[in-house]
This record gives structure tokens, C-alpha cells and sequence, in this order.
């Protein structure tokens, strides 16, 4: 490509992969045969492959997912990605990492060993197959429309709240979250996508320096030694330097309100008590505290609060002036709820190990 004119190609093939969701490069007529030929042997639009996908009976969708291999002829790692539509919007709920390093002892995920982190591309391809599938190109329809939002935009929202820790991939998911936010990319508004953290402390305010995205915090307990048990990172950084960090965040205000997670568990989170310490630590923070049913998995060593606690402790929080809704569990039927993810990609990964002990 001549020099002068690669600024030009360059945009077009931008164009054709991140607003048009190009997938081949021979759809790319404006550019000569000679130069998709190129880009065809060098480069791929190859999306992820769908291993399996469940559908629950309110509408969330649960991608099972397998990368390219790490090494020739090997299976490739496997993530889960998550789809939640609304009537009026749809959020997209995706992974990191392949594994996760936290051992949050509520949280499925949790469990299964870090295998690695993301690419960019792997980041920003969960968003491209999940627009592929529910029909949210410029022209493109759906491969399933039933129980898609009925905006024209099927996917409003990016949460950064699937496997992994994203802070301990930062650059990488900067660097696919510019791509998410950028106008000529996939175009989402900063304020429609959310990075969740346990607590990876010193990345708080560079992520909102230099992202800034809306920010989330798995926080669940107001003691350190009972959060020490159920987000071990608190050992590391504790709740003070947590809410040191979230006070210095980047144009934090009012309308940029840090959302605290908080999963409530039977006997241990909940009491009144529990809920005046947590307004009183988070006193002078703009935020919105989202109270979350603890999702039970096979042999979770906890309860979840019963009903009326839960509404009890948000009575405590709400009449302090924080919105605190209880987040409605969506997909607990096919593991696709919050602290679920993870039991499908281990059982295929069995499968496959066993497939492959048999083979002579």
C-alpha cells in the first residue's frame, strides 16, 4: 500500500471489522483483491468457536467458548460469556481471564486454577460472536431473536464481571476496552461499560485514568477478617485502602457512581449491624450498592439470606441515600449466574481428557 494512502486503508479495515463485524476479508470490496489476499494469509476475523450454548428459561444465554490453541494440534482453552437481555437493553457479561487467581470462597470461578490471561483480541471477540448471534451488526438479524430486547441496540451494556480478575490483566483490557469505546470501533459510551475488581488496589486509579470506565467493586463483607475468608485479596489490600483507592478515582461524582457488589450470605453479611457498617464505610463515596442472593453451586459451603433479611438490610442502606437494588438472579438454571461460571468448561475439558486417554 503506498504510504499516502495507508491511513485510508487502514480506517477502511477498521471500518469493515469493528462496525460492519466483518468476518472474511474478501467482504471487504472497497479494497483491491491483491491487498485482501494479504491481509488474508497474515491475519484472521476468525471469532471464537461455540462449544455450546444454553439458553435459560428468562432468556440469559450462556456461550461456552474455545479459543485458538496455545500450541499446534492442541485443544483450545475454553472461556464462558454471558448474555442478559431486558426489555429495554441487553448486558454482556464477559471474561478476563481463563481461570481465575482470587479463590473467593463464594464464588465458583474461584476455583478453577488461572490457566492464562486474554488477548485483546479474545477480550473484544466475546463482544464481536455475542453481536454476531443476536443480530446487533447494521443489517444483521438474529440467529435466535426470542427474548432479545426490543431496542434496535441488542447489547447496551459490557461488564467486565465474567472469569478473572481484569485488573490483573490491565493492559490487555484497556487496550480491548478502547477498542469497545471507541466511536469508530463497537462504539459503547464509557458509562455503559463496567470493570469489576475484588480489590487489585494500585490499578484502581490508573484504570480510571487511563480507561475510565465505570468501576465496580466486589466488596461483600465490612470486617477485614471476615472478608479476609471471602475475598482473600483483602489480606493484601484491606478495606481501607480498598475505599482509599475508590475515593481517589478518577472523575468520580454523582453521576459516575462506583457500584459495590455485596453478596448476601446466611448469617454471616447480613444483619443490621453488617448494614450500618457498611454505610458508615462508605460515607462520602458516590455510589450504588447492589445487593446479590448468593448463587448456590455444588458444594458452595454457604446459604443464601432469606428474603426478608435481605430486604431489611436494604431498607438500612437506602433510607442512608444509597440506591441499593437486589440484583434479580438471571440464569441460575444454566450456571450462568453471578460466582457461577465455570462448571461447563471444566466438564468439557474432562470429557476431552478422557476422550483423548481412550484414543489408541
Amino acid at each position: 500500500v503506498p504510504e499516502k494512502a495507508r491511513g485510508m486503508r487502514v480506517a477502511q479495515v477498521w471500518n469493515w471489522i469493528y462496525a460492519r463485524g466483518a468476518t472474511d476479508f474478501a467482504r471487504m470490496t472497497v479494497l483491491s483483491k491483491d491487498l485482501r489476499a494479504a491481509l488474508a494469509e497474515n491475519y484472521s476475523l476468525e471469532r471464537p468457536e461455540i462449544v455450546t450454548e444454553q439458553v435459560s428459561a428468562d432468556g440469559t444465554r450462556k456461550w461456552l467458548l474455545r479459543l485458538r490453541p496455545d500450541k499446534p494440534g492442541g485443544p483450545g482453552p475454553l472461556i464462558e460469556t454471558v448474555y442478559i437481555p431486558e426489555p429495554s437493553r441487553g448486558t454482556l457479561c464477559i471474561s478476563s481471564q481463563i481461570g481465575c487467581t482470587l479463590t473467593c470462597s463464594f464464588c465458583h470461578t474461584g476455583t478453577q486454577k488461572l490457566v492464562r490471561n486474554l488477548s485483546p483480541g479474545e477480550i473484544a471477540g466475546q463482544i464481536m460472536l455475542a453481536r454476531d448471534r443476536v443480530g446487533d451488526w447494521p443489517g444483521a438479524q438474529a440467529a435466535d431473536p426470542a427474548g432479545l430486547p426490543e431496542a434496535e441496540r441488542k447489547i447496551t451494556n459490557i461488564v467486565l464481571m465474567g472469569m478473572g480478575e481484569p485488573l490483573y490483566n490491565f493492559e490487555n483490557v484497556r487496550d480491548a476496552m478502547a477498542i469497545a469505546a471507541a466511536s469508530d470501533g463497537l462504539a459503547f459510551s464509557k458509562r455503559r461499560i463496567t470493570l469489576s475488581t475484588s480489590g487489585v488496589v494500585p490499578q484502581i486509579p490508573r484504570w480510571g485514568a487511563e480507561a475510565g470506565t465505570m468501576l465496580a467493586i466486589s466488596l461483600h463483607g465490612v470486617r477485614d477478617e471476615l472478608r479476609d475468608e471471602l475475598v482473600p485479596i483483602n489480606r493484601k489490600w484491606p478495606i481501607a485502602e480498598l475505599l482509599g483507592a475508590c475515593r481517589a478515582y478518577p472523575s468520580l461524582s454523582n453521576a459516575r457512581r462506583i457500584t459495590f457488589e455485596y453478596v448476601m450470605l446466611k448469617g454471616l453479611n447480613d444483619s443490621i449491624a453488617d448494614a450500618k457498617e457498611l454505610v458508615r464505610l462508605l460515607a462520602g463515596i458516590p455510589a450504588k450498592i447492589n445487593l446479590i442472593p448468593f448463587n448456590a453451586w455444588p458444594g458452595a459451603p454457604y446459604e443464601c439470606s432469606e428474603w426478608e433479611q435481605i430486604e431489611a438490610f436494604a431498607e438500612v442502606v437506602n433510607k442512608a441515600g444509597y440506591a441499593s437494588p437486589v440484583r434479580s438472579p438471571r440464569g441460575r438454571d444454566i450456571m450462568a449466574a453471578c460466582g457461577q461460571l465455570k462448571s461447563e468448561s471444566v466438564k468439557q475439558r474432562a470429557s476431552e481428557r478422557r476422550a483423548e486417554a481412550a484414543a489408541p
